[in-house]
């Protein structure tokens, strides 16, 4: 397992809030770069964005929140390369804020039904 660089990340700090409109900014570059689309659903595209910005603090890169970060070269870090090759195609990244439109435009549907 890798260990963190820190581990007094505070979420209601003003670094955190800076890193976060960071994360924000990268997570809209790279659906522009692929092509892809962010996940409808705000409580997912919030919990993901606030878990790559804690891990950027922590760790220094952008590791997706849904695995724990080992110091490997199979390590997930944002977008991750089986997001990349076959995750987004299938529908959605395994964390799901990347997802590719037609999967944005189920979920937009399943949301507006609720």
């Amino acid at each position: 397992m890798l260990q963190p660089k820190r581990v007094d990340v505070d979420l209601n700090s003003e670094e955190f809030k800076k890193e976060e409109e960071k994360t924000k900014k990268f997570v809209e570059k790279v659906v522009k770069q692929f092509g892809w689309c962010l996940n409808p659903n705000k409580e997912v595209y919030d919990a993901i964005v606030m878990g790559l910005t804690r891990n950027k603090l922590m760790y220094g890169k952008r590791y997706c929140p849904c695995f724990i970060p080992m110091g490997d070269k199979d390590d997930r870090i944002c977008p991750c390369k089986p997001a990349i090759e076959y995750e987004v195609k299938e529908g959605c990244c395994h964390c799901g804020i990347f997802c590719n439109p037609n999967k944005c435009e189920e979920l937009k549907g399943i949301d507006e039904n609720s």
